[in-house]
């Protein structure tokens, strides 16, 4: 018996070296889910903002100021249109902020009917 309690005894601290060889993967998995949400809610914003954009350039009002009234504070958004017979198109692109990984840019583009 004595055998036994002086092993169980070495191996608890093995249980604690695995933690800690773990944590650095959840760490990548956690920051990669955080990124993932990071670009969804960019290609959201880039797209609300496109729509707006688009729906005031068709009442012939300024796009880019409804582009970046339409995102959430924080967030630089540019937004180029441009008319074609009886619809306007306008294109919305939102820098997606990088927390490991860059991913560039967000694009939405939204065309919208010409009020006549």
């Amino acid at each position: 018996m004595p055998y036994r309690r002086r092993l169980r005894g070495r191996d608890s601290g093995q249980v604690a070296i695995e933690y800690l060889g773990f944590i650095p993967v959840l760490l990548i998995v956690a920051l990669a889910g955080i990124q993932i949400g990071v670009v969804a809610y960019a290609a959201e914003q880039a797209g609300t903002a496109a729509r707006a954009g688009a729906r005031a350039a068709s009442l012939r009002q300024d796009a880019q100021q409804a582009c970046a009234g339409a995102v959430s504070g924080g967030i630089t958004v540019s937004c180029s249109s441009g008319a074609g017979g009886d619809s306007v198109t306008v294109t919305a692109t939102v820098r997606i902020p990088k927390i490991v990984w860059d991913f560039g840019d967000a694009t939405k583009t939204a065309t919208m009917p010409l009020d006549h």
